[in-house]
């Protein structure tokens, strides 16, 4: 199974990355976790392309996680693609449908397919799913996903604080991409922090694989050596920053 990173930036731009999106493949499956703003841009900069992801899973409905949703819609009724799957968080086809009231023009361009999720196990794209719902303003879902073909998993936070729940979730998952939104200096709730997600690292009684921080704002630019500092000195473990564009293999 193999993960390539969209975007690991947030609701406000920094100017070098873009918003969430996550590209998962094993094999000929493939599955796009959240479509926020810019990643339909960075889908295209890979082999697979827009053409090549018909399945879009969402954590949740904010606009920096469901922002190109519409466009890569649109891109793919213009390139000649027949289908899309949109899934998530209960609401997402009040969501889906509510856009395309506004966009009517593209009504009925493709055959869309919508799923409403609850927390637990499901199949989608030919992917293993389990859903937990996290801590977050509003309904959002963490997503571990499994592959037939692969024997290591991913795991992803979606938004959320850091707690030890969250962490067992991840247990024995070769990587979790987790929320990192701030540095500790700043005082937020409904995202982590780095000390707050060093704690929950090291109290959950879990083994997870490498971590990569993704979500960040610009608050933390030019802060990246001072915050795994901080996370380090609550958690002896393989944490790194995640970077537009990065490619990893989950094994």
């Amino acid at each position: 199974m193999q993960l390539t990173v969209l975007g690991t930036g947030s609701a406000m731009p920094t100017g070098t990355r873009f918003q969430t999106g996550l590209l998962v493949e094993s094999g000929d499956d493939r599955l796009l976790v959240d479509c926020g703003s810019g990643v339909l841009h960075a889908l295209q900069r890979t082999p697979v392309g827009y053409e090549g992801v018909d399945t879009v899973l969402l954590t949740h409905h904010h606009l920096d996680h469901v922002s190109d949703l519409l466009a890569l819609l649109k891109a793919r009724w213009l390139a000649g693609a027949e289908s899309l799957t949109v899934a998530g968080p209960p609401g997402t086809a009040s969501l889906v449908r509510d856009l395309l009231e506004v966009h009517d023009y593209l009504q009925d361009r493709v055959d869309l397919a919508i799923r409403d999720l609850e927390e637990g196990s499901f199949s989608l794209a030919g992917f293993d799913c389990q859903a937990m719902e996290t801590r977050h303003s509003m309904q959002c879902f963490a997503y571990r996903l499994g592959h037939p073909d692969s024997e290591a998993e991913l795991t992803f936070s979606g938004d959320s604080e850091a707690f030890t729940d969250l962490i067992a979730f991840a247990d024995g998952s070769a990587v979790l991409v987790h929320d990192c939104s701030f540095p500790d200096e700043v005082d937020v709730s409904n995202h982590a922090t780095p000390t707050s997600l060093g704690r929950a690292l090291a109290n959950a009684d879990a083994e997870v694989g490498r971590v990569y921080l993704s979500h960040l704002y610009p608050h933390t630019e030019g802060r990246h050596e001072r915050m795994l500092d901080a996370l380090d000195e609550q958690y002896d473990g393989d944490v790194r920053f995640a970077e537009d564009g990065l490619t990893v293999e989950v094994s």
